[in-house]
């Protein structure tokens, strides 16, 4: 057996060596799951954004209670009683909520989100960005207004075309696909939201990589690193979606915490190749003639 010592190891360090790799994926997947929560207390404590969501998303949140309202009073005791037969009624209580509010997940995604939803998204995600003291990564793509009095009032429109989750058929049917999962006793529940949480983990990030002007293989390619954080930062987010009538405020939140971990990744690159990462310095360096830096972390 080979002494700890001879490759330099304390012998409590070469103990705890092999927990090491368990114990940075917990902690990378408690961080990434964490943004999401923080997103709402973000929220919350800035009053200029409340207008994004009393103004365009209050109205569909009313339009949401009545789509699950209808679907609770005619489709759920249905499918409680026929998962009752495999599931007992305690966990076909559960499934059924799930399977209910799922169904309700697929009707608004399907008719609001993507054509109501998005544009408000990118408004809170851009931002956020703001400030965050990342102005530098936004004005590319959009007209700002450098004298308004907070980040949300400098928003013009964008020069560009702005998306925070494209709306696309495939998503829609990989939704209702992975639905009848809920029919599965036990795992069937937990494995539908991580399945579905993982695509929305992975395109929280989308406004992000296009401000930078990734193409998609370098997309293809961060979101491939951080596939593991994603899972676990949507599975949060699609439990939010989940809680009716608080799924459009969810939305919103969820959009801040995702800009606050982009703008955590940003701001830790910025610091390692020394580049600024204040809007004072930044004007410091436009001053100077510098090139605006995009980070493409690895």
């Amino acid at each position: 057996m080979p002494d700890p010592t001879e490759s330099g190891l304390t012998p409590r360090a070469a103990l705890l060596r092999p927990l090491q790799r368990p114990v940075n994926y917990l902690m990378r997947a408690l961080r990434s799951a964490y943004f999401p929560i923080q997103g709402i207390w973000y929220f919350l404590r800035r009053p200029y954004f409340y207008p994004l969501f009393v103004g365009r998303l209050l109205p569909l949140s009313i339009i949401s209670f009545l789509v699950y309202f209808i679907l609770f009073a005619f489709a759920f005791l249905p499918q409680l009683a026929f998962l009752a037969i495999f599931h007992g009624w305690a966990g076909a209580l559960i499934n059924a909520t799930v399977l209910v509010l799922g169904e309700g997940l697929v009707v608004i995604q399907g008719i609001f989100e993507g054509f109501f939803v998005d544009e408000c998204r990118v408004d809170v995600f851009d931002a956020t960005l703001i400030d965050k003291g990342l102005t530098d990564l936004v004005a590319p793509q959009r007209i700002l207004f450098y004298d308004a009095p907070n980040p949300v009032k400098m928003l013009g429109k964008p020069t560009v075309r702005a998306e925070y989750n494209p709306w696309s058929f495939k998503q829609i049917a990989e939704l209702i696909f992975f639905l009848p999962l809920n029919l599965v006793p036990y795992v069937g529940t937990p494995a539908f939201i991580m399945i579905t949480g993982s695509r929305l983990g992975k395109l929280s990030h989308h406004r992000w990589f296009k401000l930078r002007g990734l193409d998609r293989k370098a997309i293809k390619k961060e979101t491939k690193l951080r596939s593991w954080e994603y899972l676990w930062f949507g599975t949060v987010g699609m439990l939010l979606e989940l809680i009716p009538i608080l799924n459009f405020f969810f939305l919103l939140t969820s959009s801040a915490g995702a800009a606050l971990w982009a703008a955590r990744v940003e701001e830790r690159a910025r610091v390692r190749v020394g580049r600024p990462t204040t809007a004072e310095d930044q004007a410091a360096w436009r001053d100077a003639d510098e090139p605006i830096y995009h980070d493409d972390p690895v």
